[in-house]
């Protein structure tokens, strides 16, 4: 039985916030005094909750303003460090809110109580200052699955990980590492690079971990937060390395004034800038980098969510083919739909929201310092539009990999949707007025609706897509084709907050678009990365060496990385 009721926030026993932060102040319920709060309240707050919170209007999350009057302090850390206990409990106002945001807020029970009162204080002062209202919420406490899509299908395919190697801490902060992305070295020598978003890009050879480039003190302006994709995006090896030593990183930047590629409106703030460089080693056989840099392009974004996380180059692509040499790099929506300019996005004339795919050798591109290839889709196409874009309507293209000429996208929803693409020349993909196979308004980015049958086949549907009943945030991956014969042709990948991996299987077409669930064992028994890395929120990324067939899952809350060592069929 459902039933509605306007819920005030000044209703004590309903008064949760939700999402990737929390507020309260240190104060019972109708209590006037305000806290005093300093920079490490502010700080606090800036690094674990504006990435998907903010004061005065709704993002990713609930708005925070206000949310401080509702709780005494003790009840409110007591959430803030096991929200998914409160929601269970039955709380109303939690509840409510879990269906309206179909996610759980991660717990933060790494912060230590007095770090938590900090945030709480800058909340206070800061709703006090501005004057800010409280959030109004429409009570529903009726059972609802939530169910848009296919539910992910369970399968008997069980694939038994083991440890194979452990990053170092890159900061004092949880996650204890951001690690992001891996590429095996061109030579074909064994050796693995990882990314760290903090700045880090390691060296793995045998059982050693060595840092390999450190863009922190070499970056001006480098920063790896607020945000849970800022900081070292991702980075890739040129087809040609071994003989010109070329390396391509896209990276995060304060805004200090520096003019951009991509720009807009003075009205819109730059809450941050993404750059994509070219950097030249002086001795490719060097375990540590030693050369130059250059940067080619420099984008600005109005929020610090959505950006450049994921650039590579066709693996399958060969010398005489158009694709060899072209570098493909992904950008979300920058944070313009929920931060109230969708019309940032969604379009030939920005660059946000798109797959852009460039020459770095070449040189015919706006600036003079890359090029853009003669068979890109919108070459020939009259107006100031960026002809860089190869395809275009994401929120957030997150991870990119290839297989049989096809280009695989996954892309992270807001709401509602994880999706697959497959990504087709001069595509439109259809944020921000679809997700999943459904319709959406920028004006409400929570819920979906039936596509006009006036409007059906206007944009590129998504290959796969699954709800988020089944998970919250996707991280791509690629398809295997390595030794293990269980897995073979099968696009593998997983769910970034709660660890469990899919799949899908790849024919010709590909045909089937039924998304499928391993189980993970360890040593003869079955477990969960939730489990093994001892956290909730798992922050996996899947990651393959195409050289050795060798498949390896690696979860930022540990900085453990797994390989993945055999795949088997059993009775459920």
């Amino acid at each position: 039985m459902t039933f509605t009721l306007r819920l005030v926030c000044g209703i004590a026993a309903a008064g949760f916030l939700l999402f990737n932060c929390a507020g309260g102040k240190r104060s019972a319920p109708g209590s006037n005094r305000l806290s005093t709060t300093g920079p490490k309240g502010r700080e606090l707050f800036t690094t674990h909750c504006v990435s998907c919170h903010a004061m005065e209007q709704e993002e990713i999350g609930p708005k925070l303003g206000g949310i401080t009057s509702l709780l005494p302090e003790k009840e409110l850390i007591e959430f803030i460090k096991n929200p998914g206990y409160v929601i269970e409990s039955g709380n109303v106002r939690a509840v409510s809110l879990s269906k309206r945001y179909k996610m759980i807020m991660p717990p933060f029970d790494f912060l230590k109580d007095s770090e938590i009162r900090s945030i709480l204080d800058y909340i206070a002062s800061e709703t006090q200052r501005r004057h800010i209202a409280p959030l109004e919420v429409e009570a529903d406490t009726g059972a609802s699955s939530g169910r848009l899509g296919q539910p992910v299908v369970k399968t008997g395919l069980h694939i038994e990980l083991e440890d194979f190697m452990t990053i170092p801490p890159s900061g004092d902060k949880m996650p204890r590492t951001r690690i992001a992305n891996m590429r095996p070295h061109p030579s074909h020598d064994g050796t693995l690079y990882v990314s760290d978003q903090r700045g880090l890009i390691y060296r793995i050879g045998g059982k050693d971990v060595s840092t390999f480039l450190d863009l922190r003190p070499v970056v001006e302006n480098f920063v790896n937060e607020p945000g849970l994709g800022t900081g070292l995006g991702s980075f890739a090896f040129h087809p040609e390395y071994l003989r010109n030593g070329l390396i391509y990183i896209t990276h995060t930047e304060s805004f200090r004034g520096k003019p951009a590629d991509y720009s807009y409106d003075d009205s819109v703030k730059v809450a941050l800038q993404w750059v994509i460089s070219e950097w030249k080693m002086d001795d490719v056989k060097s375990p540590v980098f030693k050369g130059t840099w250059r940067e080619l392009l420099r984008i600005n974004v109005p929020g610090v969510v959505h950006g450049t996380q994921d650039i590579g180059f066709n693996p399958q692509a060969v010398k005489g083919d158009e694709d060899y040499g072209l570098l493909y790099i992904g950008t979300g929506d920058g944070g313009s739909t929920i931060g109230k300019h969708p019309e940032l996005c969604h379009t030939l004339h920005s660059l946000l929201g798109t797959i852009i795919r460039i020459d770095p050798l070449g040189n015919n591109s706006r600036n003079g310092k890359y090029g853009i290839p003669p068979g890109n889709p919108f070459v020939n196409v009259a107006g100031d539009i960026y002809k860089e874009i190869y395809a275009y309507g994401f929120r957030n293209p997150h991870r990119l990999s290839w297989h049989n000429g096809r280009l695989f996208s996954a892309e992270i929803g807001e709401s509602n949707f994880e999706e697959v693409n497959i990504i087709v020349k001069g595509g439109d993909y259809g944020w921000n007025v679809r997700e999943g196979n459904y319709a959406i308004s920028f004006k409400d980015l929570k819920n979906v609706y039936p596509v006009p049958e006036a409007e059906a086949g206007k944009f590129v549907k998504p290959y796969l897509q699954y709800d988020h009943v089944d998970g919250n945030a996707i991280s791509g991956g690629y398809v295997y084709e390595g030794p293990i014969a269980a897995l073979k042709n099968k696009y593998i990948f997983g769910d970034i907050v709660n660890g469990r991996i899919f799949y899908a299987n790849i024919d010709s077409q590909p045909s089937d678009q039924t998304v499928y669930e391993l189980t993970i064992v360890r040593d003869g028994k079955e477990t969960s990365l939730a489990e093994m890395s001892g956290s909730k929120r798992v922050d996996i990324r899947i990651e393959y060496d195409r050289f050795t067939g060798e498949l390896y899952v690696m979860t930022k809350s540990d900085g453990k990385i797994r390989r993945v060592v055999s795949a088997t069929e059993r009775n459920r």
